[in-house]
Formats: C-alpha cells, sequence, structure tokens
C-alpha cells in the first residue's frame, strides 16, 4: 500500500487533547506550585475539537482529582483515570477486562517551599485486569515501594499499558497510538523527568534556527503512514525539541500485525548550531 501523508494540525490537536484529559487537576496544581515551569511556548490549546467530527466520536468526561502523597512514601495512587482520553481517541479502545491505573511519586524536596532545583517528580501507567484494580489491590502494590528504584506494580499489571489497547488499524489510529503512548510515558514528570514535552511537532523546517544536518540533504518532514499487507504499520513524524540540547527529531514506529505497542526508535537528524 502506498505511503500516506497525515495532516499535522489533527496530529496536533489529538495531541493536546490526551494531554489535557490525563492533566493533573487544581488540587494537585496547588501541590505542584513548586514545580518547574516550562518557559517556553506551547502549541496553543484548541478551542474546539468540532473540526475533527470526521475523526472523533464525542462522550462525557469526568474530572478526576489528584490524591497527594504521604510523608513516609513519595509514591501515591493517583484518581487520574489515563483510559478517560480513548473516549474520543480514534479507532483505539481498551480491551474487555482491564483497566488503567496511574501513581504519582514525588520526593519530599517537591513539598510546597521546597528548594525548586531540588524537585523530583514522576508519574507511572499500568494496565491491570479489572479483578486486580481494586483500591486494596493498589495499595497493597505501594506497600512494596520506597523509591523511584522500586515503583509500584500492582499484581497482573501488564508488561506494558499498550499492550492492552486494540483498535480498528486505520492510520490515524496509529498517530492517536503514538500520542497516547508519549504523553502516558511522561505522566506526572517534572523538571529533568521531562522529555516529551519539551518536543514540537513540525511537518517543516523551523526558519528560527540554522541547522546542521546529519544527513546530506533535509528530508520530508511531512508525517506519514504505511500500512503494510501483512496488517503491520510503520509511522513516521518528526519533532523540533526546544530545549537543549535543540534539534530536529525523527520518530520511526514499527506496529506489529496484533498490538499498538510498537518498536519504535527517536533519534536527532539536526540539531541548532551555535
Amino acid at each position: 500500500m502506498a505511503t500516506q501523508k497525515l495532516p499535522l494540525p489533527a496530529i496536533q490537536q489529538i495531541r493536546q487533547y490526551v494531554k489535557g484529559t490525563i492533566a493533573l487537576t487544581e488540587p494537585d496544581s496547588k501541590f505542584q506550585s513548586w514545580a518547574l515551569l516550562d518557559e517556553l511556548e506551547d502549541i496553543p490549546e484548541p478551542e474546539s475539537l468540532d473540526d475533527l467530527s470526521h475523526v472523533f466520536g464525542f462522550g462525557s468526561l469526568s474530572t478526576e482529582a489528584i490524591a497527594p502523597p504521604s510523608l513516609t512514601n513519595p509514591w501515591s495512587i493517583s484518581t487520574v483515570n489515563p483510559a478517560a482520553a480513548l473516549q474520543k481517541l480514534p479507532g483505539l479502545k481498551l480491551k474487555p477486562g482491564f483497566r488503567m491505573v496511574c501513581y504519582l511519586y514525588r520526593s519530599k524536596a517537591n513539598l510546597p517551599k521546597a528548594d525548586p532545583s531540588k524537585t523530583d517528580g514522576a508519574g507511572l501507567v499500568w494496565a491491570v485486569p479489572e479483578a486486580q484494580s481494586t483500591t486494596a489491590a493498589l495499595e497493597k502494590a505501594l506497600s512494596k515501594s520506597v523509591d523511584l528504584t522500586q515503583p509500584p506494580k500492582p499484581e497482573g499489571a501488564l508488561p506494558h499499558f499498550m499492550e492492552a489497547i486494540e483498535g480498528d488499524r486505520t492510520p490515524v489510529s496509529f498517530i492517536a497510538a503514538a500520542m497516547l503512548r508519549r504523553e502516558l510515558e511522561e505522566f506526572g514528570a517534572v523538571g529533568q523527568r521531562c522529555n516529551w514535552s519539551h518536543h514540537r511537532l513540525i511537518d517543516a523546517i523551523p526558519p528560527q534556527v540554522q541547522w546542521q544536518w546529519g544527513t546530506p540533504n533535509p528530508p520530508d518532514l511531512t508525517p506519514k503512514i504505511k500500512l503494510m499487507p501483512d496488517n503491520q504499520a510503520a509511522l513516521e513524524f518528526f519533532t523540533c525539541r526546544i530545549t537543549h540540547p535543540i534539534g530536529i527529531f525523527r520518530h520511526l514506529e514499527i506496529y506489529p500485525s496484533h498490538s499498538y505497542y510498537p518498536q519504535s526508535q527517536s533519534r536527532p537528524i539536526a540539531v541548532a548550531q551555535k
């Protein structure tokens, strides 16, 4: 099958939708008043998803709160529902019998009025069988976690949450899966633990910077996807990292015929000249 090009504005809105759906809400925003702020301009929040009515099926979303960590355990159960994003994502759904759950890590240095240079925060998303997604089961995993080297993992959790996602194998479902995975992998991250949040989706060379290319000629930066006869899919898109080290990155994902958890490679193809 021929390679298909994907419209960048639609991808940006899909990303922003996922990001907004899993965002930590007001109680946690107050708790995170110490967090390092991204001083660079973000992609504008879309005024409406109506322009993507041909892509999204609409439904209601619930507002989730966040539970602050205790003083004895830096890990806590988050009440944000990561699967809420699937209510409007095109072509994707959670496999029957599974739920998505998440935890937050906040070190004592991250408490209000702490030194911002010592902030340390992260998050973790799991897909678990419904029978093992109870509060008691999630708290049991907490009892075995003391720091980032021993994160909580509920009993029965899949190795990666994307293994609990299924879909209709359409082109838009794969780009939705790519945005979902990256946003959920960075859920709850602050400070130096942020990476993907410093990347901006692009389809042309940013003119504000002089670039040093690692290839003889700059490639076509338009997002593309190719669906294979064996039901595999190859997705390619590009981003510009806007914090040091500033660069243009190529992201390549190969989705197997039975899964939305891809083999993924992200590498810089150009760096900003000093």
